[in-house]
C-alpha cells in the first residue's frame, strides 16, 4: 500500500493552492470513486484533499430563475430539494436511479461530475487500457464489451461515462462553474468532457488543478416536465446499460420543444441533438419519436455485442416521450 497525506480546506483558494503547491494531490469529495480507484492501484495521489468543508454545500435560485448548485452538495441532498423535485425532476430520478443510499449520503455533486469509468480493462492493472496507459491498447475491443460505447467512441476507447446526473445535467444544459489560482471561469456541460478522439487520457476541458465549485441550471420551463429511466442488468445499485432524461412541451399535437439526454452510450452523456432536431415543430406521434431515435442512432458504431443498445435506446426514446406526450393530454 502506498502511503498518502491527507488534509482538509475550509477556503477555495486555500483548497487550489494546495493542489497547485503539489501535482500529484487530489480533491477530495465523498471518495465514493477515487478511494475506489486508491484500492485497485489505479490512482496513486501523494496528498488527498479533503474538500467536503468548503462553503459550497448549498442550492439556490439564481436571479434569472434557473438554480444554482453547491460542488459539495451530496447526492441525497439534491434528489430530495423541493425546487430540483419541482423544476427538474428528471434531475432528482437520475440521481436516485444511481448507487445505493449510503453512496448517495456521501457523494458530492462535483465528484458525480468527474468519476472514471466503470470499465473492467481500466480498472485491472494487469489488462493494458488507454486511459490509464496512453498507447497501451483497449482490449474492450476484442474482449468483453456488451455495456460499452456505440456513440462517439474511437479505436482506442470504448468506455462509457457511469454517471446518470450527468445525463439529466446534459438535457438541461448545465453550466460548470470552476475556480483555478488564475481567478473563477465556466464551462458548459456540452464542452465539459472531451471527444474520445486519440486521447482518451484527457476527459474534460477543465483547467490543470481547477476545482469545481458548482453547477447552474438555467431556467428551462420544459424541464418541470421531465422523465429520467435508467436500464440495468439488476433491479437496483448497478449502472446502466442504457438511460434516458427526457423533457416534452407539446401544444395541440405539435412538439414545440424537447430535450433528450442519453445515457450508458458513450464516454460522456449524449445530447441527442439530431433526435431534437427532427422531433421540433413536428407531430407527437409514436411514430414521429421513432424516427427521431433513428435519426439519432444512425451514427452508432456498435461491436459485436453491444448492438443491442440501438434496439434498447430506440425503445426508450419512443416510450419516454410517449408517456410525456399521454401526461400532457390529460
Amino acid at each position: 500500500m502506498r502511503e498518502f497525506g491527507y488534509q482538509r480546506v475550509f477556503d477555495v483558494p486555500g483548497a487550489v493552492a494546495r493542489l497547485g503547491a503539489d501535482p500529484d494531490a487530489r480533491y477530495l469529495g465523498g471518495g465514493t470513486n477515487l478511494v475506489d480507484l486508491m484500492k485497485a492501484g489505479v490512482e496513486r495521489p501523494a496528498l488527498l484533499i479533503d474538500v467536503r468543508e468548503l462553503p459550497l454545500d448549498g442550492i439556490e435560485t439564481t436571479d434569472d430563475g434557473g438554480l444554482r448548485i453547491g460542488a459539495t452538495v451530496t447526492n441525497s441532498d439534491l434528489a430530495a430539494h423541493p425546487e430540483v423535485r419541482r423544476r427538474y425532476p428528471a434531475l432528482a430520478q437520475a440521481v436516485l436511479a444511481g448507487a445505493s443510499g449510503q453512496l448517495r449520503n456521501m457523494a458530492t455533486v462535483g465528484g458525480n461530475l468527474l468519476q472514471r469509468t466503470r470499465c473492467g480493462y481500466f480498472a485491472d492493472l494487469a489488462k493494458p487500457c488507454n486511459k490509464r496507459v496512453p498507447g497501451s491498447g483497449c482490449p474492450a475491443i476484442e474482449g468483453e464489451h456488451h455495456n460499452h460505447a456505440i456513440l462517439g467512441a474511437s479505436e482506442h476507447c470504448v468506455a462509457i461515462h457511469p454517471s446518470d446526473m450527468g445525463v439529466a445535467l446534459a438535457a438541461f444544459d448545465a453550466v460548470i462553474s470552476y475556480e483555478t489560482a488564475d481567478g473563477p471561469g465556466e464551462l458548459p456541460l456540452a464542452e465539459f468532457y472531451l471527444p474520445v478522439g486519440d486521447t482518451p487520457h484527457l476527459e474534460t476541458a477543465l483547467p490543470s488543478g481547477a476545482l469545481i465549485t458548482g453547477v447552474t441550471l438555467p431556467p428551462t420551463p420544459v424541464a418541470a416536465v421531465s422523465r429520467y429511466r435508467k436500464v440495468r442488468e439488476r433491479a437496483s445499485y448497478a449502472f446502466a446499460i442504457g438511460s434516458i432524461a427526457a423533457a416534452l412541451d407539446v401544444q395541440d399535437g405539435v412538439v414545440r420543444e424537447v430535450r433528450l439526454a442519453l445515457g450508458a452510450v458513450a464516454s460522456r452523456p449524449w445530447r441527442a441533438q439530431e433526435a431534437e432536431r427532427v422531433l421540433t415543430g413536428g407531430p407527437a406521434s409514436a411514430d414521429a419519436f421513432a424516427a427521431a431515435a433513428d435519426a439519432e442512432l444512425a451514427a452508432a458504431k456498435t461491436l459485436p455485442h453491444n448492438g443491442y443498445k440501438v434496439t434498447l435506446m430506440r425503445n426508450l426514446v419512443v416510450a419516454m416521450l410517449t408517456e410525456l406526450t399521454e401526461e400532457a393530454a390529460r
